[in-house]
């Protein structure tokens, strides 16, 4: 195995020895990664074998296999540290076998052996020691100076030298000085840039020099021809190869000086030469001379460069899809890098850079240049690794076989899935992907490549072959990488697929500098024909100073608002974009608008001058009128007399038709005679034919050939002569003389073909009688049957067939004859009759023509004279018009003439503005309204002003794009009407990205929805056929809602987001189709996600456009919803006016709109247009009629408007409500609510408000109806914890809108700055108060507050040490102090109190109701449910809230039985049962449970479709229940927001406080309850010490481990039982079985939960205080002041609680007042805390220098490494311990368990500094650790192997050291210390142990009757010089719940507020058991740490004079760390 760093030849020198080796090895390449397994590694390792004998398998023939496996440390390590593929190969090495994986079989694999590589920087840095041993190691480090001088200067010589390119002696020398300066540079390159966490690929090595010197090996003699071009050639390869890599302008210039030292050091002979040498730019590209002449030459003209590179990108564009691209300094230079890099061999690249830096355009281009096929995968639905496979498989084929150039490009968006990258690492590593082709196609290959492999001189063995195809893909297939550097993805990858980063070259894409934005701009705004040219490059430096103000701004957000907000390269050119676009249409619209007006004007101009000559017209129109009146009178008498003449003439044409028609009726009834007849012959005609249809020429002509016929057969054919004689025209009717056979066959038959022609076309109505005569000798005969003859001759057969139905169809057409013969006369008749009708017919149309002649004479004449009529109206109309069309306009006039100038000047100003606009529509979408402000207000416009370009005088963006009558439209459709709502509507329709609203209250998608109506197609990812939507509305042009979209979208719409158009823009690509692309096609994307963090990818192709709701939008909203309850009259008449106003604007700009296009586009003489006038008047009367109702509207508003702020407190208080509401996600992601949620308990609030008569206290009343009905709304969901952190911040936030409360004081209370270090001068006060009280002194309101503490120290201590000091008033004059003042002072005082101050300063604000907050019942939650809301139980142990639904659905009737409830309670599989169910129960209106819904986290974005589309339809009884426990962290959420926010959310969590608690309890029972055991007294006192108890063990819990060493989930459940089970005892014993009770209450019902021995003890001890028979007497007390109840009803129990139950305090459960202060206090903290973090903020000006988390890591790593003591000796140690007693044996364990802790800490620290310094690959984790150090935290793998202790780790590290320290001591002589730090072991138990084995040594006692006493003495440990001759003294104990009295010798109550009192030493002794002492004692038990629980110690027997059980109670215990 080869270890050593990347880089540094381990692979290359491995694969050159195997390729070395003779013919009897075969080879097998094993490439690691992250993703490899042990399966996957087995596959690849039995691919090459075969199977031998038996089980045994090895390599083909008798070879021996070499498996090489590279990068072996790269596997995951599990959780475990196990290393799956290692664990496998070790299993081969040290048992030859593996087993096969399917029939679980042994394996025996020989004749195999291991060759590794590992870089020991990088994957898991080391394997395990067990499969290293089988390796012999060697160590491959970076080679010396000398080697790398050889290697390189032998390279390079051998090129300068060689006779091909002749290169001039001089450059021929300068191989040494080059190698020299260039391996002198890579040290100092490699020293200087080290990597860290985010430069994790500052990794300098070999390849580096490689590629160097590679690129040196391009030139030739034309490009070196004298020494400085070497240096100038090196310096530039160098320069590629090392900065390329940098990520910041710092490094960079580093790097510069480096090189600029290097060239003095290295060159000294060119020091004249010096300024040449470092000429900048020092560029080299292989298409300096143009792209058909591929030389590496120095670039001497940049802009000759810049010509080839545009007209490549012109041929480029010719052939593929359009790229605009700007080819600017930078976009050069990074071109000619990817083109140097993809020229070289095996050249791949990674290119890293934001989205939309232009990395895949460049690359393409660079392919281009190259003469490379570029390739990107089409991912579609469902592409996985499998298709990926398909795809490389592909390109292997190509480049390998064809030889065919291909660049093989990829980004971040086609990684599908992380496993892609295994592929790639492979292909990059060794060109080998396991199985990348199926079998046959391997044999394919390398049988083709076997030609190739010879001609270059090999053997084509099988290995040659594919070497050789796979050199081949590897040279000519070149992959590029384009990645993003945002998060930590791209760190991940390289860490887990080193190739990644290895064998690349990196080009790093820096953000754009100022000169690259300034010169992309000036290249398009140049482009711009609309913008004045002396502007141009003021407006490109305005573009490039927005850019970076956004990104400015951008920062400030994030830090603000923990918003993501990204500007990318791409951004910027859209914004360019959209300028031009927006320039250019207004300028039109301008000149546009401009040109109407004018041509308004000069219409109106003609039309005076038109009036005058219209008066003469009309007096010569009147004379010509009177003339066309006569003519047109003399037409109408000679019409008049021609019409009678016709009128006669029709008459008589009527009767003769009527005569002709009677004739026709008979005819026609002749006619259907004769066709039924003729209908009865046809089926004989068609038996004929069919006959005929037999034969065919080869039978007649075998009839002909008879000579003697049989006689029947001549008889047929002589009948059928007759028949054809008789038919033929000649001898038509006739009958042959001759027919004899001879006569027959020359006549009928002679042409066989002629003769079946003419009798299938017979014409059988030429038979005649005469014929049928003849014929009868024939057919009458009784052989004349056609079967008969066919049985002679076939033919004749069927000709006696044919004569036989001819004769047949003869008959009846005989009969038909006389009818036919009648049919002929009356057709005859007819025609006659005919004839006559036709002649009157033409004599009536003679006479129409005449008369209609006359008719049109009549009409000409009359229309002349109606036009001559019309013609004179008009005039005198047109005058008419005229004169009230110039009247109309007059006003107009001079507006319109101001118009035209103010729309010409405009021009002017447009480029100003429109960059305004530009700007905001490009960047400000994401923003929210403080941060648009700014932008606008304080740094675009006060910049704009300041530059030459004219604006006008106030620019408003919105006014610039749309106008009052648009908003007015887009208000109408539901977008609320502020004016941020405006901004973004605007934003979002003139956007040229698709606009991306975030929409977490679902405004923007209400209105977008409302405006396109049917027209949206609106969809969701992932739905059914969500692609076929998309795909139908591209080609058709529709828009496309994309709903409810998440931080990442399907990668198949990626071409569709980035609007990758093809064809010139007439298709799009997506996934393996091509589509149609229409331009009317508009995509809007939508989020409900809050805050989400879009990736600078999808936020360069997308707007950001935040809908979400401000206060002040909301207020009105909400204010709009008061007045519409509350003056409905108001609101109504207010909504009347606004879309009156609205719909005025809209008609006056249309009506407007149609009067100038009506002028503009009337033509000639208009002055006849009436509509044009009407049009105009209307427009007058309207803008008349709007003037007068604008007027009265303002009037109307105001008034409207006073009355309406009026309720504006109400509103403005429900908007704040709103937004506290919104921020309670922080505290919890289960916590969503939804603004249409709110708004319904908002509407519910104020109806049922109380009514006042007057409206400042219905006012009032409103505002605490809405605060009440939000707070029970929102309480009912949150935790009880939650509960009061949100009612505070309600108080605090209320009280500041109102200026109740300063913000100074607010701030103080909530961060509590305190002054550390302090020590108190008062001896009730700790060190930490009195810091607080001299940091609140300072502040103005509490000046001298420390001295008047000080001064009247006793009043205050009365304060400090009352039992409720929060509702005591303060001494002196602070007992003015009110609201968060006294907070403050109180949370300085008694910081353990503030829970119950918090609560005491809500009741005084807002009410008491606030604090007591009941539960809701369920039933009364049950009513705000509908079909669309359901309801979301939030689930805590121990309570089922199901029950809930359950009774309530039996008093609603929805039960299982009656089939209408169902319950589910999800887990595996249980997802298609509840799909089943919400299906049934959405149709039938059923109820749903879906219990547990957490449990199946893949299938909750299912369930929240299938919930919303139920809602669209579903049953109007229809209810879904929900559950689900919420996620431990906010990371590990996963119920959908969706759902939260819809539902009702119910908290069902146990009562707090024993009041509540056991009124809980009591609840489970009612009066029956107690009236059913006969022994009714004993049950009910039994019963309600059951209920206490109950109430004690489910509350106790708070106190944490001292109430409980674990938490158990005690439930209602168990105390209903228990109560059974009291029954049934006293129904069957006459006595009380108390002893029985207790055994089954304490160990079985309640005792079941329990795990812990100690706190089962507890237990049972409770039950013996309270299930004892003097219960029965009323003897017993529950707690102080609180005795058992005398026997009453259920009622009265309920009462003697309210009664008599004291205040809730620690005592009630038999604990010390003292044991709620740590719970309290922390408490507090955690309530304070998170309040502070709901607070808005706001990031200042930055102060003083900010540490940076790897420095802070670092100062910790420093300090810590610095003190860690160093590993104990053990050998030595060893050697000194002579006498191996138990206490020498506990000291060694000691300290070897310190030596495996501290040995981690030095490991693990080690590690992480060379991570920090860049020396290892940053792993998972270090990260972890160097998270915990900055966190204060103690790092996991720290805390496995050290003790248990709950210290941050600054505190724990001292600790750690002071136990070292404690152990060094008593390691040196193993002399038992005076007294033993007991705390200092990390295992106590072997020294206790230790003292009774040496006791059991020294008396020969058995060990296991052995026990300690335990001896408290009244000595401290310092008092003790020696230690004792028997047993052992122990310190360092502490007591929790009570102390240590050394005067009384017993444990006692403690002092108030001593927590951890400590102990005196201990003796601890060893006796037998027997000895021991049990009276007075208590058994205290011993424990590390206030963990408790496991970490149990020992029980040391503590003397009491109490009863044990009282300490028991109290949770007694002692500690040996707190």
């Amino acid at each position: 195995m080869l270890v050593g760093s990347a880089g540094s030849g381990k692979t290359v020198l491995v694969g050159d020895k195997l390729s070395a080796l003779p013919e009897s090895y075969a080879i097998c390449n094993v490439p690691f990664n992250f993703y490899t397994t042990s399966e996957m590694l087995q596959k690849v390792l039995e691919k090459p074998l075969e199977k031998k004998a038996g089980r045994n398998y090895g390599p083909p023939g008798n070879k021996k296999l070499i498996y090489f496996i590279d990068d072996m440390n790269m596997p995951e390590v599990d959780l475990y540290g196990t290393v799956q593929p290692h664990t496998l190969i070790r299993q081969h090495m040290d048992y030859m076998h593996w087993y096969d994986r399917i029939k679980i079989t042994l394996k025996d694999i020989n004749n195999v052996q291991y060759v590794a590589c590992m870089n020991p920087t990088a994957g898991s840095f080391t394997i395990n020691p067990r499969l290293q041993r089988h390796f012999c190691t060697f160590s491959m480090g970076f080679p010396g100076q000398d080697a790398l001088q050889t290697i390189y200067r032998s390279i390079l010589h051998q090129h300068l030298t060689s006779a091909v390119q002749k290169f001039p002696s001089p450059v021929q020398r300068m191989a040494s000085p080059v190698v020299t300066a260039a391996l002198s540079l890579h040290n100092r390159v490699a020293a200087t840039f080290l990597p860290t966490a985010v430069k994790f690929h500052y990794v300098f090595n070999l390849r580096d020099l490689s590629c160097i010197f590679q690129g040196m090996l391009f030139s030739t003699f034309e490009c070196l021809q004298e020494p400085l071009s070497v240096v100038r050639l090196w310096l530039h390869e160098a320069t590629r190869t090392y900065q390329d890599k940098l990520i910041e302008e710092s490094d960079i210039k580093n790097f510069q000086k480096l090189i600029v030292e290097q060239v003095k050091k290295g060159f000294e002979e060119l020091q004249a030469d010096e300024a040449t040498v470092l000429a900048q730019p020092n560029l080299y590209s292989h298409f300096a001379n143009g792209m058909g002449d591929p030389k590496y030459m120095p670039i001497t003209d940049f802009s000759h460069l810049n010509r080839i590179l545009i007209e490549a990108l012109k041929s480029y564009n010719d052939f593929n899809s359009i790229m605009n691209l700007v080819l600017f300094d930078d976009a050069v230079n990074y071109v000619l890098r990817i083109s140097r890099i993809i020229e070289s061999p095996r050249g791949n690249a990674l290119l890293v850079g934001v989205g939309g830096s232009g990395k895949q355009s460049l690359a393409r281009l660079a392919a281009f240049l190259s003469s490379l096929d570029v390739f990107q995968v089409s991912l579609r639905k469902g592409y996985g690794i499998s298709d990926l496979k398909n795809d490389l498989s592909v390109l292997y084929l190509k480049a390998g076989q064809k030889n065919i150039g291909t660049m093989f490009l990829m980004t971040d968006a086609q990684v599908g899935e992380e496993i892609f990258l295994v592929l790639l690492n492979d292909m990059l590593a060794s060109g080998e992907i396991p199985e990348i082709l199926p079998d046959d196609e391997v044999e394919n290959v390398i049988s083709s490549m076997r030609t190739e492999v010879k001609t270059v001189g090999l053997q084509d063995t099988r290995e040659n072959c594919w070497k050789f195809f796979i050199d081949r893909v590897r040279r000519v297939l070149k992959v590029v990488l384009c990645f993003s550097p945002v998060g930590n993805t791209l760190r991940n990858r390289s860490r887990k697929f080193p190739a990644i980063t290895n064998c690349t070259q990196i080009v790093w894409f820096h953000e754009w500098p100022e000169e690259a934005l300034m010169s992309v701009s000036q290249r398009f705004v140049r482009e711009i024909e609309a913008v004045p040219s002396h502007l141009h490059d003021h407006i490109a430096a305005f573009m490039s100073y927005v850019h970076t103000s956004v990104n400015e701004m951008s920062r400030t957000y994030f830090t603000n608002e923990k918003r993501y907000n990204y500007t990318t390269p791409k951004s910027f050119l859209e914004q360019i974009g959209l300028y031009g676009t927006l320039v250019t249409s207004k300028k039109h619209d301008a000149l546009a608008k401009a040109d109407r007006l004018e041509s308004g004007l000069t219409k109106l101009e003609s039309c005076a001058k038109q009036v005058e000559e219209l008066k003469k017209v009309l007096a010569v129109q009147e004379k010509v009128l009177k003339e066309k009146n006569d003519k047109a009178d003399h037409l109408i008498k000679v019409v008049g007399r021609e019409t009678s003449i016709v009128s006669s003439e029709k008459e008589n044409a009527a009767v003769e038709e009527k005569k002709v028609a009677v004739v026709a009726e008979d005819v026609t009834k002749i006619k259907e005679v004769c066709r039924v007849e003729l209908e009865k012959a046809e089926p004989a005609l068609k038996a004929a034919y069919a006959a005929l249809n037999t034969l065919n020429k080869a039978n007649l002509t075998e009839l002909k050939t008879f000579t003697n016929p049989p006689p029947d057969v001549e008889k047929v054919c002589q009948a059928a002569y007759i028949l054809w004689y008789g038919c033929q025209a000649k001898t038509a009717g006739q009958v042959p003389k001759d027919i004899s056979w001879k006569a027959l066959k020359s006549n009928m038959m002679s042409d066989s073909q002629r003769f079946l022609d003419s009798l299938m076309n017979l014409e059988k109505e030429r038979v005649t009688m005469p014929m049928v005569e003849a014929m009868k000798p024939f057919t009458g005969i009784p052989g004349f049957v056609p079967e008969k003859i066919k049985s002679k001759s076939l033919a004749a057969g069927g000709i006696c067939s044919y004569v036989v139905n001819v004769l047949k169809f003869n008959d009846v057409f005989q009969d038909v004859a006389p009818k036919r013969k009648a049919l002929n006369d009356a057709t005859d008749t007819l025609n006659k009759a005919l004839d006559r009708l036709k002649f009157l017919k033409h004599r009536i149309k003679e006479l129409e023509d005449k008369l209609t002649i006359l008719t049109k004479e009549y009409e000409t004449a009359t229309a002349a004279k109606l036009k001559c009529q019309a013609e004179a109206d008009r005039t005198a109309l047109t005058i008419d018009l005229a004169n009230r069309l110039v009247g109309g306009l007059g006003a107009e006039k001079s507006r319109w003439l101001n118009n035209v100038r103010l729309y010409r000047e405009s021009t002017l100003t447009i480029p100003g503005d429109m960059l305004l606009v530009t700007a905001f529509v490009s960047y400000v979408g994401c923003f929210s309204k403080r941060y648009r402000v700014d932008l606008l207000e304080k740094s675009w416009i006060p910049h704009l002003k300041k530059t030459e370009i004219p604006t006008s005088e106030s620019v408003d963006p919105l006014t610039m794009l749309t106008d009052d009558a648009e908003i007015a439209q887009w208000n109408n459709f539901g977008l609320p009407s502020d004016r941020m709502s405006s901004e973004n509507a605007t934003i979002l329709m003139n956007s040229q990205r698709w606009p991306l609203m975030i929409d977490p209250q679902l405004q923007g998608i209400k209105w977008i929805k409302s405006m396109y109506g049917s027209k949206l197609k609106v969809i969701r990812l992932g739905q059914k056929g969500y692609l076929d939507v998309i795909e139908d509305a591209i080609v058709n042009g529709h828009t496309v809602l994309l709903e409810n979209i998440h931080e990442n979208v399907d990668p198949v719409l990626e071409p569709l987001l980035a609007r990758n158009l093809i064809k010139k823009g007439t298709a799009i690509k997506m996934g393996d189709k091509e589509i149609d692309y229409n331009p009317k096609f508009r995509l809007i994307l939508q989020t409900k996600l809050a805050n989400p963090h879009y990736k600078p990818e999808m936020q360069a192709q997308t707007t950001l456009v935040n809908f979400t709701v401000t206060r002040e939008g909301l207020e009105d909203q909400l204010l709009a919803e008061v007045v519409k309850v509350e003056r409905p009259d108001l609101e109504s008449q207010k909504s009347q006016l606004t879309k009156q106003q609205n719909e005025f604007k809209i008609l006056l700009k249309k009506l407007e709109d149609d009067l100038l296009t009506r002028l503009q586009s009337a033509q000639g003489n208009f002055l006849d247009d009436t509509a044009l006038v009407e049009n105009l008047e209307t427009t007058k009367r309207t803008a008349a009629d709007v003037e007068v109702k604008a007027k009265e509207a303002v009037i109307t508003t105001a008034k409207i408007d006073a009355a309406r702020e009026l309720y504006r407190p109400a509103a403005s208080r429900a908007s704040l409500l709103y937004f506290i509401l919104n921020d309670l996600n922080k505290i919890n992601p289960i916590y969503q609510f939804s603004l249409k949620a709110f708004s319904t308990v908002f509407q519910n609030a104020i109806k049922h408000a109380p009514h006042a008569a007057e409206v400042g206290k219905r006012i009032e009343n409103l505002i605490d109806a809405i605060s009440y009905a939000v707070w029970q709304y929102t309480a009912r969901g949150l935790f009880e914890s939650d509960k009061l952190i949100f009612t505070a911040q309600m108080a605090f936030q209320v009280m500041l809108t109102k200026d109740m409360i300063k913000p100074k004081d607010l701030d103080f209370l909530l961060r509590f700055p305190i002054v550390q270090n302090l020590s108190s001068p008062v001896d009730f006060l700790t060190g930490v108060s009195w810091g607080g009280v001299v940091a609140l002194a300072k502040l103005d309101d509490y000046r001298n507050l420390d001295r008047d503490i000080e001064g009247s120290a006793k009043r205050w201590k009365k304060i400090v040490e009352s039992e409720c000091p929060e509702r005591e008033k303060l001494p002196q004059e602070w007992k003015n102090k009110a609201g968060v003042q006294r907070l403050c002072i109180m949370r300085t005082l008694r910081p353990d109190r503030m829970i119950y101050a918090v609560s005491v300063f809500i009741e005084e604000s807002m009410g008491v109701k606030f604090v007591k907050g009941s539960r809701i019942p369920f039933p009364k939650s049950y009513e705000e449910t509908s079909n669309t809301t359901p309801v979301f139980f939030i689930l805590s142990p121990g309570v089922d809230p199901l029950k809930d639904v359950e009774s309530l659905g039996k008093k609603l009737g929805f039960t299982f039985d009656a089939r209408n409830f169902h319950s589910v309670s999800l887990g595996q599989g249980q997802e298609i049962v509840a799909e089943k169910a919400l299906d049934v129960a959405g149709k039938e209106g059923h109820w749903v449970i879906l219990q547990n819904i957490h449990l199946v986290a893949r299938w909750l974005p299912s369930l929240e479709k299938k919930l919303e589309q139920n809602w669209e339809h579903s049953h109007k009884k229809y209810r879904v229940f929900l559950s689900a426990e919420p996620a431990p962290s906010p990371d590990s959420h996963i119920i959908p927001q969706g759902i939260l926010e819809s539902s009702i959310k119910i908290t069902n969590e146990p009562p707090t406080g024993m009041m509540a608690n056991l009124h809980k309890a009591l609840d489970n029972f009612h009066q029956e309850t107690l009236e059913t055991c006969s022994k009714e007294l004993e049950f009910k006192a039994i019963l309600f010490s059951l209920c206490y108890f109950h109430a004690v063990v489910a509350e106790r819990r708070k106190f944490g481990t001292q109430g409980w060493n674990r938490s158990y989930p005690f439930n209602t459940g168990d105390l209903t039982i228990s109560v059974n089970v009291l029954f049934n005892y006293l129904e069957a014993n006459s006595k009380v079985p108390w002893e029985d009770l207790r055994y089954l209450f304490g160990e079985i019902m309640y005792g079941g939960h329990i795990t812990d021995d100690w706190d089962r003890k507890l237990c049972r001890t409770y039950l013996e205080e309270y299930m004892v028979a003097e219960l029965l007497d009323g003897e017993i007390s529950y707690a102080p002041g609180f005795p058992a109840p005398p026997s009453t009803d259920y009622q009265g129990y309920h009462q003697y609680i309210d009664e008599m139950l004291p205040p809730e305090s620690p005592v009630l459960y038999g604990l010390h007042p003292n044991a709620e202060i740590g719970f309290l206090t922390a408490t507090s903290e955690n309530l304070f805390k998170i309040i502070f973090e709901l607070q808005p903020r706001d990031a200042g000006g930055g102060g003083g220098q900010m540490i940076t988390k790897e420095e802070k890591t670092k100062q910790i790593l420093d300090d810590i490494m610095d003190k860690l003591p160093d590993p104990f000796n053990m050998q030595e140690i060893y050697g000194r311990a002579e006498d191996k007693t138990p206490y020498v044996i506990v000291a060694l364990q000691e300290c070897e368990r310190m030596n495996i802790l501290t040995v981690e800490i030095r490991r693990s620290l080690k590690e992480l500094d060379l991570g920090l310094k860049g020396e290892l690959t940053i792993t998972a984790q270090m990260e972890e650790l160097s998270n915990a150090l900055f966190m204060d935290q103690v790092p996991a793998s720290w805390t496995k192997r050290a003790y248990p202790s709950t210290m941050g780790l600054s505190s724990w590290y001292a600790d750690l050291l002071l136990r070292a320290r404690e152990l060094e001591t008593w390691s040196t002589d193993f002399f038992l210390p005076p007294a033993v730090w007991l705390g200092g072991f990390f295992n106590p138990q072997s020294f206790l142990t230790a003292i009774m084995q040496s006791t059991a040594r020294k008396q020969e006692l058995p060990l296991d009757k052995m026990c300690l006493q335990c001896e408290v003495t009244k000595k401290t440990r310092e008092e003790y010089t020696s230690a004792p001759r028997e047993g052992a003294c122990v310190y360092g104990l502490f007591m929790e719940g009570a102390r240590w009295e050394v005067n009384v010798g017993s444990i006692v109550e403690s002092k108030l507020k001593e927590l951890y009192p400590p102990m005196p030493v201990i003796f601890l002794k060893a006796i037998t058991q027997d000895k021991q002492d049990t009276r007075n004692m208590y058994e205290c038990p011993v424990y590390k740490t206030r963990m408790r629980g496991p970490t149990f110690v020992w029980t040391f027997n503590l003397r009491t004079r109490e009863k044990a059980s009282k300490w028991v109670l109290g949770g007694i215990a002692l500690l040996l760390q707190v």
